[in-house]
C-alpha cells in the first residue's frame, strides 16, 4: 500500500503575483505550507528576475494545468540596447558590446517581423533538452548547447515606449513555448545591435489576468482556517474558460467518476448537445461541481480525466 500524502484535500487555484528574485518553486512552496495542502503544481515557470502571474493549482486542480500552459500569455518588458549578456536577461555576464542604438522609426518597422508563426532558437540558459540533459545545465558547465530552432506564435508584438535611447518597453502576446529573452535577443540582432533584458512582467496567462493575483504579502497574512483561505482560493474550472460545461444528473456524473462513458441520444438530451462538436473537450458538471473532463464523441461524453472533489 503506498503512502498517505501528507496535507488537506484542498482544490482550487492560487495565482500569485510573483516578487523579483523569488524562485516559482519557492513561491509553490508557500502556497502548498499556507493551505497546508496534500498537492501542489504551477502553471508556466517565471524567471526569478521576472515578476507577475503565476498561478498555482492545487489538488484536483493540478490535473487541469496543461489546459493553463497552452493558453496565450502576455508580457511587458524592457529591452536594454547595445550590451548582450550570456542569459539573455540581468543575471548573466556581458558578451557583446554594440554601439549601435535604434531610432523608434526602426524599431517600430523591425517588428512585423517578429509577429505571427516564427522561428525562435531557445536561450543558451534554458530548461530545452538536449540528448536527454537540460541546456542550461550545458551552458553552465563550459559547453556550447547547440539548440534547433523551433516554431513559435506571436500575437501581439508593440512597442510601448522609448524609454530612453539605451532602453524600450515592449508587450507581447504569445502562445506556449515562446521565449520572451529569445525576442529581445533577436530583436536587438535585427537592429544592428545587441540587447537583453533588463525587467520583465507576465500580465496574463490562460484564463488569468493580474485581476486574479495577489500579493505573497496577502498570502502570509491569510489565517490558517478553510474559511480564510477560500477567500482567494478560485474553483478548479476557472482554469477552464472557453471549453463548454455540460450539466449531468448525478447518475451519470457516477457513471463518469467510474470511468463509463455516458450516452446523449435521447430526445430530451438534444438541447444539451446542440452546441457541441465532434471531438469537443467538455467539462462535465454536477451540481455546480465539476466532475470530470470529457470527449465529447458520436453522441456521448467519455472521460478523460476524473476530478475527485
Amino acid at each position: 500500500m503506498g503512502r498517505k500524502r501528507k496535507g488537506r484535500s484542498v482544490h482550487g487555484w492560487v495565482v500569485v503575483d510573483k516578487p523579483a528574485g523569488a524562485t516559482s518553486t519557492s513561491v509553490v512552496g508557500r502556497v502548498k505550507r499556507t493551505f497546508d495542502a496534500a498537492k501542489a503544481g504551477h502553471g508556466g515557470t517565471l524567471d526569478p528576475f521576472a515578476t507577475g502571474l503565476l498561478p498555482i493549482a492545487l489538488g484536483e486542480a493540478t490535473k487541469t494545468v496543461s489546459y493553463v500552459m497552452e493558453g496565450p500569455k502576455s508580457y511587458r518588458f524592457t529591452v536594454r540596447w547595445g550590451v548582450a549578456t550570456e542569459t539573455d536577461d540581468p543575471e548573466g555576464a556581458v558578451v557583446r558590446t554594440s554601439e549601435v542604438r535604434p531610432s523608434v522609426a526602426a524599431i517600430e518597422g523591425a517588428l512585423a517581423g517578429f509577429v505571427g508563426e516564427i522561428e525562435q532558437v531557445p536561450p543558451a540558459y534554458s530548461a530545452v533538452k538536449i540528448a536527454g540533459e537540460r541546456a542550461y545545465d550545458l551552458a553552465r558547465a563550459g559547453e556550447k548547447p547547440e539548440i534547433a530552432p523551433r516554431r513559435v506564435l506571436v500575437h501581439v508584438f508593440r512597442l510601448l515606449e522609448a524609454v530612453s535611447e539605451e532602453e524600450a518597453r515592449f508587450e507581447v502576446q504569445c502562445g506556449k513555448g515562446t521565449y520572451i529573452r529569445a525576442l529581445a535577443r533577436d530583436l536587438a540582432l535585427a537592429l544592428g545591435t545587441v540587447g537583453h533584458l533588463v525587467q520583465l512582467r507576465r500580465t496574463a496567462v490562460g484564463p488569468f489576468t493580474e485581476e486574479d493575483a495577489i500579493s505573497l504579502d496577502l498570502l502570509d497574512d491569510l489565517g490558517h482556517t478553510p474559511a480564510e483561505q477560500q477567500r482567494i482560493l478560485l474553483p478548479v474550472e476557472a482554469a477552464l474558460d472557453g471549453i463548454p460545461a455540460l450539466s449531468l444528473t448525478e447518475g451519470e456524473a457516477g457513471r463518469l467518476r467510474n470511468g463509463q462513458a455516458v450516452s446523449l441520444l435521447r430526445k430530451v438530451d438534444l438541447t444539451r448537445i446542440a452546441g457541441l462538436s465532434e471531438g469537443d473537450t467538455v467539462l462535465a458538471m454536477n451540481a455546480g461541481q465539476p466532475v470530470a473532463l470529457t470527449r465529447y464523441s458520436r453522441g456521448e461524453v467519455q472521460p478523460m480525466r476524473v476530478l475527485n472533489i
